[in-house]
């Protein structure tokens, strides 16, 4: 039977080819942390956690979680260092803060102006106690150097300080302190305190709690 006469077989024949020539590629650029959430809440998920990270310069979190924020955190340093209009309006779509966003091209982005690349660093923790979940810390390489800076203005701060003045003692001060007599240390007693004299024992009285004597 020729596949002429029957369209409809050469149709499924072109189908299921087509079928095996998709099953059979690679799966190149799709690799997606999923972290057990669906998309909506992984992308919340990531931004806050960038958001976080941008504030406090360092966040400890799960470290599936932190090598999924890694990129994200970059790409918003990369947009942050472009310094445009657009890039703005590219962050703050995704993270949803005006104040973390103008922070990060204020701030963040000019600490790391001379890099190309590699901003954030991971610090692995161990495991967690209570479900034994990998835990690390996430924080800007930058970091280091902002602490560094407020060690050294704190120190020339106190340097800074005026140190308390000396009183000065006026002479007639110095003489009501001279004309003060010191109070005496009471005397000692010499004599010490004979002891009571002591009592003789009294003689005990026997008691007898057998039968009395025929005598009696």
């Amino acid at each position: 039977m020729a596949l002429r006469q029957w369209p409809h077989l050469l149709l499924a024949k072109s189908k299921r080819l087509c079928e095996d020539r998709v099953s059979s590629r690679m799966r190149h650029q799709k690799k997606t942390i999923k972290l057990g959430r669906t998309a909506d809440h992984r992308r919340a998920l990531l931004a806050n956690q960038v958001c976080a990270l941008i504030e406090h310069q360092r966040i400890k979190t799960t470290l599936a979680k932190a090598k999924a924020v890694r990129p994200l955190a970059e790409r918003m340093v990369t947009l942050g260092k472009n310094g445009s209009i657009h890039a703005r309006r590219r962050a703050l779509a995704v993270l949803r803060q005006k104040g973390i966003v103008k922070k990060l091209f204020d701030d963040i982005a000019q600490r790391s102006a001379e890099r190309n690349g590699g901003y954030t660093r991971i610090v692995k923790l161990g495991a967690r106690k209570s479900d034994s979940a990998r835990m690390a810390f996430i924080e800007w390489v930058d970091a280091e150097h902002v602490a560094e800076e407020k060690l050294k203005k704190e120190k020339k701060a106190k340097r800074k300080e005026p140190e308390a003045e000396p009183q000065q003692i006026t002479p007639e001060a110095e003489q009501t302190t001279r004309e003060e007599p010191k109070p005496e240390a009471p005397a000692l007693e010499q004599e010490e305190v004979a002891p009571p004299p002591s009592e003789e024992p009294k003689p005990k009285k026997r008691r007898w709690f057998g039968r009395k004597s025929d005598d009696s």
